[in-house]
């Protein structure tokens, strides 16, 4: 079966013009080993199937922009006024108050602290207001048969994606999503639906979309699953003395995992500006600013933020939004 996928990927750089023509993938070979895959593992029905496809349409605007990534070349100093400004604080507390108990609930349940999670949908989606346009079908159908670099990870995904709104009786060709096929609330890719989407209202549906509670819980669970430690610090300050190598910040998206110890940061002249284990694991993080840098040394919990997104840059703004709001809420 694998084998059988793998080819059809192969050659469907020589669909992309024809499926283009048809206006959808019912025919696409990539398609028709999902398909296959589909009906053989999960035994869906071929032809609820065929109809989905037939009704999935290639979005060029869709691979426009996921080949130029908004903020991917954007120095810390402007990056940061995306998200840390006035309307996206104040958004925040009204969020807060409006859903306080379910946001409480789940930071007693979790461990998860609640301005965490009204930070990360104020981040993702301004609370609610901007959750994508594009079908899901449309954006992860597009992706996974006609961008070839990723289409093993999205044709992954629009595999989850298909078997979540069966398993929840969701119209597939209804949900709306951003250009790479994330939903609701907390912008979940179908994966993270399937692993940690739940019902935390009790409604017997896991609806991100539409019922804020069920998305609280939802981000929630996924920073508990990704193994959230309660009460521990996220992120300090640092200051840098003498000359520092380069390497021995983050660089990119590819070096989060923290692999040396505060200690070893000191050593290197990187030092914390408040106390912390000599022993416990971080990472360091030079940001741009407009004259200079800032530096910051991040701990394990701010090493599962970037499990959300994998960049420090992100993470910062999750955790800087976070206390903002934390500031200005009477708890």
């Amino acid at each position: 079966m694998l084998l059988r996928l793998r080819f059809a990927l192969l050659i469907s750089c020589f669909w992309s013009a024809a499926s283009a023509a048809m206006g959808d993938y019912a025919a696409h070979p990539a398609a028709l080993a999902l398909m296959d895959e589909l009906v053989e593992e999960q035994d869906f029905d071929r032809e609820q199937l065929r109809v989905v496809f037939s009704g999935a349409q290639r979005q060029e605007s869709i691979l426009t922009a996921i080949s130029r990534p908004a903020e991917k070349s954007k120095p810390w100093y402007q990056y940061r006024e995306i998200f840390l400004n006035d309307k996206r604080l104040d958004q925040g507390v009204q969020f807060f108050h409006e859903h306080r108990a379910a946001l409480e609930r789940a930071e007693r349940e979790t461990g998860v602290p609640a301005e965490i999670i009204v930070a990360i949908i104020g981040v993702e989606t301004s609370y609610g207001r901007i959750m994508g346009s594009y079908r899901v079908i449309d954006a992860l159908s597009t992706l996974a048969f006609d961008y070839p670099r990723r289409s093993e990870f999205f044709t992954a995904e629009l595999k989850n994606y298909l078997i979540l709104t069966r398993q929840q009786g969701f119209d597939p060709l209804a949900l709306k999503g951003s250009y790479a096929g994330a939903m609701g609330y907390g912008q979940f890719m179908p994966s993270s639906y399937l692993n940690y989407a739940v019902d935390f209202d009790g409604d017997g549906v896991e609806d991100i979309w539409n019922n804020p509670t069920d998305a609280i819980g939802s981000v929630a669970n996924y920073f508990r699953g990704h193994g959230w430690r309660k009460g521990e610090t996220v992120v300090v300050p640092a200051t840098v003395q003498g000359e520092v190598p380069e390497q021995w910040f983050v660089q990119g998206r590819n070096n989060l995992t923290p692999e040396h110890t505060v200690a070893q940061f000191a050593e290197a002249g990187v030092t914390a500006q408040q106390p912390l284990d000599p022993a416990a694991l971080a990472t360091a993080m030079k940001f741009q600013l407009r004259n200079g840098y800032e530096y910051w040394l991040g701990l394990h919990n701010f090493y599962v933020i970037t499990r959300y997104n994998h960049s420090a840059m992100y993470a910062m703004s999750v955790y800087e939004l976070s206390r903002r709001i934390a500031a200005r809420i009477a708890r």
